[in-house]
Order: C-alpha cells, then sequence, then structure tokens
C-alpha cells in the first residue's frame, strides 16, 4: 500500500517572475495560493494561466498535472499556510540612501497577524541586519531570509536548477524550508545554510560582481574603441584564462534591469563610513559607460535616431530601470527625432517619443538604429546600425 505523503500549505506573496516561477515549481508536489493585489494576475492564475507571459513557465505549468489558486484575501491566503514565501519588490529610494520595504513590512504585519505559526521566508532582496531586526519586531524565530539568484528571462529553467540554495537562519526551520525548495529542483544543489545577515551579504555582493564583471568588459570596450582595437580579439584573449572565463562578458551600452543598479546601490549604503573604493567604482563605471556611448553616438551626427527594443535580453517581459532609457534621455536634446520600436509597448507614444512596431517602417524612417543586443531583424541595416554586441548574433555590429 503506498503510503500517503502529506502535502505543505504554501502561501506565495507576489505573482511576479519570481513569485510565479517558485510557485510553479513548487505545485508539483505541494499545495500553493499566491497572494495578488492585481485582479488581472489573479483571474490569469485562476484560469489555469501564469501570471506573466514567459514561455518558459507557460511549457513547465502545461506539461505538470497541478493547479495553482489565487487570491485577494489576506485572512484566506494566510491562516493556514505552513510557509509563507514573500516575493514583492523592494526598490532603491535615493533620497534615503536604502531599499524602500514598505511594502514588505505591510507583508509582515499581516501574516504574523493572520498566522503567527507560518514559516515566514523573504526573497525578496533586503538590506543587511533586515531580518534580525524583523525578528526582534515581532518576537519571532518563524522569519528567515533566503536569496533567489533568478534571471528574469530565464526564471523557471534557474528556480529548477538553482546554482545553490542558501537559507539565512541555521536553524531546524531553515532546514526544513532548504529542504522543501530543494524538492522542487532538477538538480539538487549544495544547501548552504548561514546567519541571516550572511545570506543578505551574498546576495548583494553576488550582484554587485556580477556588476562589476559587467562593466570591467564595458571599459574594455570603451578604451577599445577610443584606441581602435578589436574588441572582440581583446576579450577573446582576456578570457581564454580559465580564471576568467568566457561567460558574462559581452559588451553593453551598461549594466541595468530591476535587481543590479538597486543592489550595488544598497552594499554601498550598508558599507556606510567604512572604506571601500571598488563598489562606488563599479556604480560610476556603469554612469561613465553611459555617458561615453551618448558621446559616441552623438559623433555619427544623426538625425532620426531609432532604438530599437528597450530591454537587454530578448526574451524579458519589461524594461523597468533598462540602461536604454538613460541613453535616450542623453540623446533627446541633440537629434531631430528619437523614435522607438518595442512591442512591449502598446501605446503610440512613450515618454513623449513616437513608438513605431512596424519594424519595415521603424527601420526606413531612422537614420541610425541603437541596439544594446543584436538581432536577426537587423541584418538587412547593418549599415546603420549601433551596436556593442559582440557575442551573439551579428558580431561586432557597430558602425
Amino acid at each position: 500500500m503506498t503510503e500517503l505523503i502529506e502535502r505543505k500549505k504554501i502561501t506565495i506573496v507576489g505573482a511576479g517572475y519570481v513569485g510565479m516561477s517558485i510557485a510553479a515549481a513548487l505545485a508539483v508536489k505541494e499545495d500553493v495560493l499566491i497572494l495578488e493585489s492585481n485582479k488581472e494576475k489573479i483571474d490569469r492564475i485562476n484560469s489555469g494561466k501564469p501570471s506573466i507571459n514567459d514561455s518558459d513557465i507557460n511549457v513547465f505549468c502545461h506539461d505538470q498535472s497541478f493547479s495553482i489558486k489565487a487570491t485577494d484575501n489576506k485572512k484566506e491566503a494566510y491562516h493556514e499556510a505552513d510557509f509563507i514565501i514573500i516575493c514583492v519588490p523592494t526598490d532603491f529610494d535615493e533620497e534615503s540612501s536604502s531599499f524602500d520595504t514598505s511594502i514588505l513590512e505591510n507583508v509582515l504585519d499581516d501574516a504574523i497577524t493572520n498566522n503567527s505559526d507560518a514559516l515566514v521566508i523573504i526573497r525578496s532582496t533586503i538590506p543587511v541586519g533586515y531580518s534580525d531586526q524583523a525578528r526582534e519586531k515581532y518576537q519571532t524565530k518563524n522569519i528567515i531570509f533566503s536569496p533567489e539568484f533568478l534571471r528574469e528571462h530565464s526564471a523557471m529553467h534557474d528556480v529548477l536548477n538553482p546554482s545553490r540554495i542558501i537559507v539565512g537562519n541555521d536553524s531546524e526551520l531553515s532546514t526544513d524550508f532548504a529542504e522543501l525548495i530543494s524538492e522542487s529542483t532538477e538538480n539538487k544543489p549544495e544547501i548552504i545554510l548561514m546567519p541571516s545577515s550572511d545570506a543578505e551579504a551574498v546576495k548583494l555582493f553576488s550582484n554587485t560582481y556580477l556588476a562589476m564583471r559587467v562593466a570591467f568588459f564595458n571599459e574594455l570596450d570603451t578604451f577599445s574603441i577610443a584606441k581602435g582595437l578589436s574588441t572582440e580579439n581583446v576579450i577573446k584573449g582576456v578570457s581564454a584564462d580559465p580564471r576568467i572565463g568566457m561567460k558574462y562578458n559581452n559588451p553593453s551600452f551598461g549594466y541595468g534591469g530591476y535587481c543590479l543598479p538597486k543592489d550595488t546601490k544598497q552594499l554601498l549604503a550598508n558599507f556606510e563610513d567604512l572604506p571601500q573604493t571598488i563598489i562606488q567604482s563599479v556604480i560610476s563605471s556603469n554612469e561613465a559607460r553611459k555617458k561615453f556611448m551618448i558621446d559616441d553616438i552623438k559623433k555619427h551626427g544623426p538625425k532620426v535616431v531609432g532604438i530599437y527594443k528597450l530591454t537587454n535580453n530578448r526574451k524579458a517581459e519589461n524594461f523597468r530601470s533598462s540602461e536604454m532609457l538613460d541613453i535616450i534621455n542623453g540623446l533627446s536634446n541633440d537629434v531631430d527625432e528619437l523614435i522607438i520600436f518595442e512591442p512591449l509597448i502598446k501605446e503610440d507614444d512613450y515618454m513623449g517619443f513616437k513608438v513605431i512596431n512596424d519594424i519595415d517602417r521603424f527601420k526606413s524612417k531612422s537614420d541610425l538604429i541603437i541596439a544594446n543586443r543584436n538581432d536577426p531583424q537587423l541584418s538587412d541595416v547593418t549599415d546603420k546600425l549601433y551596436c556593442r554586441d559582440i557575442f551573439s548574433e551579428g558580431g561586432e555590429g557597430t558602425i
């Protein structure tokens, strides 16, 4: 006789790409309920569709025989949960020089009020020391931090195949959650338990290192442009050293997206009066790179500049904090017209600039096309393409 295994009740707060991909992975073996305020997302989930339009998540959900439910009722979401996993945004507040944790704090208030026995896991990125402060505030041990290391364009793959599982709070509660996550993975990675503040630092230092690597190869590209060198040759030669490697070395207009800009700034803020130069330099280098790109583009003297997509990755579903927005702002006063091709924008206007999503009309109207990443759609206009993408389609594609 087969022994029935009791399914855990898991509530996930937030149906963005992090929350939705985690929910899909866990729902194979557990009962998952998503708490979400956006009615459109709730309706999509309750009709059997993921909350976001991601092909990998769509395929995974289609192939698995499970159902995920969603609600905006806090009491329903919390009162029977064994685990409450929080995946809400913590944007960086420039005025306070810290993450805005107001949404997270409201969720913690509601979760603890409705179910003080559940284990609450913060997966949102937070300042170092935040979890300890939260446990002290609510007088409970049932709040832990576990960082996620998902890339937005491959979140489902990264949830199923994480490089490691880190749980901040080396207690039996942490072990329970770590094993829960491990069971949902395909590759069964190493589990690393550590104090919460250490885990919070891991997330910030990991993303800052990635930002530093992007900035390094962007500065290499800046040097190569200025000195008339082949960026591709220099990068290949440098990256042939196995200590450096060929990953994460493709030049861009600067690092952007949701995580790297805010996490580098939060880490810098956490240093406060401690001696440091690298962290500040990473942030300054990114700004210098964008300025160099803007100035180099202006040398071509285009009258009509076309911006080909605002996303850095072809599979990305949004363009929040895109570095291309800074490029647009830097060029807007020096060209006659600036137009945008971005299928994610359904309106005819964005930031006061015309959106043209007819690709042939867009290419015909543009004197110079700026693309952070090359694309087969642009193969017939390489003579007016400005692109620093070296290692994907098109090679060294700048004019």
